[in-house]
């Protein structure tokens, strides 16, 4: 499916959003769960561009991020993917958050540009590159970053229930995904715009009512966490709330109950279907992250927070307040301001 499309799309990715130069080396990797066609296709298509792909698939671990740990190969990991210039990562047990990925992280001067592209198919690729304007997706994200970076106070609500509150942390950087990788940069699947708040001022509901990866994927009613200063009170819901609050509690980690950023989902082709990566885009949607938060996401605290491991929640058709002034209403782009809505327009949306 998709064989003639695909290799478009990787081009595209490569060529323009990576920008990647004849002669540099890519490590592109993926486990035993991931969809080997991505793999291969991009070292095809690295290889069109006179690049050297080195392709590393491993065995998928029992964890993701720092849960993974034990299963790693890590010293080879950690040496064959930091001697590259970029990489792209596949792998569905997620390398990104681990100690492997901190280690390569580590050197903003000396470390890979990097795309998260964790458990990515071939649909959901050309979906969300091939047949996507990256060119105004990222001037629409730029904009919605600087205002809501610029906002001192965010609430955040749905018609499930949400209602939620919080401030941003003054100079903390965002973690935003426009679509291109320079040097030395991580990016996420485009289509994102990731920050930490000041954690301690998080207060009231979170209600996520689309998906949870890991462990659960698409969930059938919605699970509400009770978040009193950044920590989780009490998690309401059914049998999946259950579950997913003896996943939290099963590492034994004060930081698996903590929240670790909020991020919108700004993809115009994105669909709901299970799948972390592109579940998280999917249009007006903010998603919630649990537990390890990595420093790129933490720029005044080096290292970030660790923990055992990281989950994220999404919540659909949400409607968001910057400083008082609606931005997002059930989902659709209603400001803050005339550009901004305009940007939108542009995309359909």
């Amino acid at each position: 499916m998709y064989e003639y499309e695909l290799t478009n799309a990787l081009l595209k990715l490569l060529r323009d959003m990576f920008e990647l130069q004849p002669g540099e080396t890519i490590a592109i990797t993926g486990d035993t769960e991931s969809d080997d066609r991505m793999l291969e296709a991009t070292a095809q298509a690295a290889v069109i561009l006179g690049a050297k792909p080195l392709v590393i698939k491993t065995a998928a671990t029992r964890g993701c991020g720092k849960a993974g740990d034990i299963d790693f190969p890590m010293e080879a990991l950690v040496n064959g993917i930091k001697a590259c210039d970029a990489w792209i990562e596949y792998n569905s047990k997620y390398i990104f958050y681990s100690t492997v990925y901190d280690r390569i992280m580590e050197d903003p001067n000396h470390r890979p540009r990097y795309m998260n592209q964790n458990d990515v198919n071939v649909q959901q690729f050309v979906r969300n590159i091939g047949r996507t304007d990256n060119v105004k997706l990222g001037k629409f994200i730029l904009a919605m970053e600087k205002a809501t970076k610029a906002a001192k106070h965010i609430r955040v609500t749905s018609e499930a229930g949400m209602n939620i509150e919080f401030d941003n942390q003054p100079g903390r950087e965002f973690l935003t995904a426009d679509g291109f990788v320079r040097k030395g940069e991580i990016k996420m699947f485009p289509g994102q715009i990731a920050w930490a708040p000041n954690f301690e001022s998080i207060n009231g509901t979170i209600v996520v009512d689309a998906s949870i990866s890991p462990p659960l994927g698409l969930i059938r009613e919605p699970i509400t966490f009770h978040i009193e200063k950044g920590t989780v009170a009490k998690i309401t819901g059914g049998t999946e709330a259950k579950q997913i609050e003896a996943w939290l509690k099963s590492f034994n980690d004060p930081q698996m109950l903590k929240v670790a950023h909020i991020s919108y989902g700004f993809g115009p082709n994105a669909e709901l279907h299970g799948y972390v990566v592109e579940d998280e885009r999917i249009w007006g949607c903010t998603e919630w992250g649990f537990g390890n938060v990595g420093g790129v996401l933490t720029s005044d605290i080096p290292g970030g927070i660790p923990g055992a491991s990281h989950t994220d929640g999404m919540c659909l058709n949400s409607s968001v307040w910057l400083d008082g002034v609606q931005a997002l209403d059930k989902g659709v782009v209603v400001g803050p301001t005339e550009e901004i809505v305009q940007l939108a327009r542009d995309l359909g949306k």
